[in-house]
């Protein structure tokens, strides 16, 4: 070729563009650009992972405070409702104590009559103690004079001279060392409203100190009750409920033989009150003799409660197993939403106050505990001025239980003591930090916005002085590569500095140097090019026929392999002798060697079907199914039927082979033991099935059961087992991901839902045929397009 005709067809020349130095096209320009786009990316990120971790810090001790607060507010509530459950327990139980001191003394008189006798005989003589009845014919009642107590006897009680009956005036004597004991215990002891003794059913004289109207209240009240016997009209159900302890012991509520009622409305002093009943016995205990009784107010036990101080409007509430609410302040009543109804009819009247008929629909679904010792909840109340919500912490603790009367028998009641406090109240320091550290924050957050901006204008006008000087080598190579252009092969850049820009610069010197020469001396080079074309042309010619050979004795190997690993698989005639289980399988390598790996290991009793994919799939992945195979089946053989060691030891020889061979391969794996009809699971793998021979299909998740193996050196911590119900006429199914991802033309997969309803539509087959039937339907999605993954699929069933 001479050198005409390459000028011959040389472009046309153009003239070269001219770029200014801050034209959008010039270096500098884009330098100034990327550099501070650069140093501003820098510094939004810089700053915004300040301000970030500013507000993060600012969310976490937020928590943290919250956290410590609710801790402290919720120990202190414990401990205050405990304080204060103790105390009302000590109450009850010192007038549980009083009264029981007072039906000690008077069952001692009982258990000793001679004794009881010349002691009855010995006050009633006595001018201040004795009791001198007077008889009242329009009220038909007899009753004392004033004295140390009141003693009434009733209309049926009494002779036609209004005297009372011989066995009554007996009982009236025997019963009156009351007057003794009675008077006194009220002056000691715990505030007591009244102490009173009723006889046995059929003299129910009734003893009460201090001196009251007791009989004309009773007139006034409750009209009748002379007409009807006192145990019936006033307390029924208490005094046979007693009888029935006698017989059996065991027929208490709870093992004491005090006996309260609910709150009440007292007959006498308008006052309400809480009752406590002691029953007395005769001296064979084969009957009820009476009973002495205490009445305290209710205000003793609301003190307890009403004086429950919380923050600001925290309150305190007494309330039985029902719900009725006996002890509470009139603002804790209005907090609860509580409506009081006063209760109706003859005998004792009682206090309606449920928290079941609250206004506030929270409270009315509020569940007291039982035998849940504190609970601690949270309620969302309408109770705000303006109609808004609020939270409210509550706190509930039950009390030891006591035998209580509820109407008609006697039964087991456990009182609950409530607290509340608004949530407004206990997180007012928490809300204030949380003001103080937002505002903080957006201080932050400005400077840092300032700061920000500031830098940015810092380098934009460095970057801007310094760019220059970056450029001027830049820009010499440019003028000297537009001199080349022009033809001017002897232009030269004369480069003073040291840095990447001199490089390239002494680089253009050569290349200038070498497009002069090769100019000079085109046709020659040509020609030189043209045998060392031929020659490389030759050395191709070689090398393709060594890659061919190649190519054939590679094609042997991997025909070598394939038959080696079609002979580890187990044969049909093998899964055919095990007894217990039938074991279908199905395996199609992708390639010519397959990375999927299946097994079954018989020995004995104990089956153990093995299933892993090798990441990829080839000679190298089929390699590492073999090692696999080999370790399993040794493992085997060595009798280690612990499923947590084999995985590890397995893992352990196959991550020592992959490091030897420097190879990136792992797989996952997983076993399925059968033994005396119990199948364990274990190692990771793909989903397993259990169709069920209700027709259920359950999916087992085993990425928690393993870790791949020849991934790490130990992974006994993340393997466990899963033992899985395998019953007579279910199916287990093993498959690798070859089957699910499995595409057809338009990119569908097979998937998991398919697989599981191909194996349920054919559960009534043998392992062999659901085995088939998967395949074929498979095969019918995947059609005529490539399959790209190993196909795997083991199928159990009983035989």
């Amino acid at each position: 070729m001479s050198l005409a005709n390459v000028n011959a067809d040389t472009p046309e020349k153009h003239e070269p563009e001219r770029i200014g130095r801050l034209s959008r096209h010039s270096f500098r320009a884009k330098f100034i650009l990327v550099v501070s786009a650069a140093v501003l990316f820098d510094l939004i990120l810089a700053g915004g992972v300040a301000i970030w971790n500013v507000q993060r810090l600012s969310k976490d001790a937020t928590e943290k405070v919250a956290q410590g607060l609710t801790t402290a507010t919720e120990e202190y509530l414990r401990t205050y409702i405990d304080t204060t459950a103790l105390r009302t327990e000590l109450l009850l139980d010192q007038v549980f104590s009083e009264v029981e001191a007072l039906g000690a003394s008077m069952q001692t008189l009982i258990d000793n009559p001679r004794t009881g006798a010349q002691i009855g005989q010995t006050v009633e003589t006595d001018p201040v103690l004795g009791d001198t009845l007077v008889f009242n014919p329009a009220a038909d009642w007899s009753q004392n004079e004033p004295g140390e107590s009141v003693v009434s006897v009733w209309g049926y009680l009494l002779d036609d001279q209004g005297d009372p009956l011989p066995a009554v005036e007996k009982q009236i004597a025997d019963s009156s060392a009351f007057n003794l004991v009675a008077p006194g215990m009220m002056k000691t002891g715990s505030p007591k409203l009244q102490m009173y003794y009723v006889g046995p059913k059929n003299m129910p004289i009734m003893r009460t100190s201090p001196y009251t109207d007791q009989a004309q209240t009773f007139d006034r009240l409750y009209p009748g009750h002379n007409e009807e016997n006192f145990w019936d009209f006033f307390f029924p159900g208490v005094y046979e409920s007693w009888q029935g302890w006698i017989g059996n012991p065991a027929n208490r509520p709870v093992p004491r033989d005090i006996v309260g009622t609910a709150p009440y409305i007292d007959a006498i002093t308008g006052a309400k009150i809480v009752s406590f009943f002691f029953p007395l016995w005769t001296q064979d205990r084969t009957d009820v003799a009476g009973m002495t009784a205490v009445d305290i107010t209710l205000d003793q036990l609301s003190s307890l409660v009403e004086n429950v101080k919380i923050a600001d409007t925290g309150f305190g509430f007494l309330a039985s197993s029902s719900g009725n609410v006996l002890a509470v302040s009139d603002a804790g009543a209005q907090v609860l939403g509580l409506v009081s109804v006063g209760g109706e009819g003859q005998g004792v009247t009682g206090i309606n106050r449920f928290l079941a008929q609250s206004q506030f629909p929270a409270v009315a679904k509020l569940e007291l505990p039982h035998n849940e010792g504190t609970v601690i909840d949270t309620l969302n109340l309408a109770t705000r001025a303006d109609g808004g919500d609020e939270d409210y912490t509550v706190i509930l603790k039950e009390l030891a239980p006591i035998n209580l009367w509820d109407g008609e028998k006697i039964v087991s009641e456990n009182l609950t003591l409530g607290f509340m406090v608004s949530n407004d109240e206990i997180y007012a320091s928490l809300t204030a930090v949380q003001q103080e550290l937002t505002e903080a924050t957006q201080r932050i957050v400005n400077w840092q916005i300032v700061v920000l901006l500031v830098s940015l204008m810092i380098v934009t006008l460095a970057v801007y002085a310094i760019s220059g000087r970056i450029t001027k080598g830049l820009s010499q190579l440019a003028s000297a590569a537009r001199a080349l252009q022009n033809k001017d092969y002897t232009v030269r850049v004369a480069m003073t500095t040291r840095d990447e820009v001199a490089a390239v610069g002494r680089a253009f010197n050569r290349m200038a140097e070498e497009i002069s020469y090769h100019t000079e001396n085109l046709e020659n080079l040509v020609e030189e090019r043209t045998k060392r074309l031929e020659t490389a042309n030759r050395e191709i010619v070689d090398l393709n026929k060594r890659l061919k050979s190649e190519n054939v004795r590679l094609g042997a190997e991997l025909d070598v392999a394939k038959r080696i690993q079609e002979m580890v698989l187990p044969r049909r005639s093998e899964l055919e002798n095990i007894p217990q289980i039938e074991i279908a399988a199905f395996m199609e390598p992708a390639d010519e060697v397959g990375g999927d790996y299946y097994d079954v290991l018989f020995d004995g009793d104990h089956i153990k079907v093995g299933i892993g994919d090798v990441t990829g799939h080839g000679l190298e992945s089929g390699v590492l199914m073999l090692m696999v195979q080999s370790v399993a089946r040794a493992l085997q053989e060595k009798g280690d039927r612990d499923p947590v060691a084999f995985l590890d030891v397995l893992n352990r020889a196959v991550y020592k082979n992959i490091t030897r061979t420097r190879s990136d391969k792992h797989l996952t794996l997983a076993f399925v033991d059968y033994e005396d009809g119990k199948v364990t699971l274990s190692g990771q793998h793909e989903e397993v099935l259990i169709i069920r021979a209700n027709g259920e299909t359950e999916r087992i998740d085993t990425m928690d059961l393993g870790f791949p193996v020849g991934l790490e050196a130990d992974i006994s911590p993340f393997v466990a087992t899963l033992d899985l119900d395998f019953g007579p006429e279910d199916v287990l199914i093993l498959h690798t991901d070859g089957i699910t991802e499995a595409e057809n033309d338009t990119g569908v997969m097979f998937g998991l839902d398919r697989l599981s309803e191909s194996a349920h539509e054919n559960r009534s087959k043998s392992a062999k045929g659901i085995a088939e039937a998967v395949i074929n339907d498979v095969k019918s999605h995947i059609g005529d397009y490539k399959v790209f993954d190993d196909i795997t699929l083991v199928v159990l069933k009983h035989r």
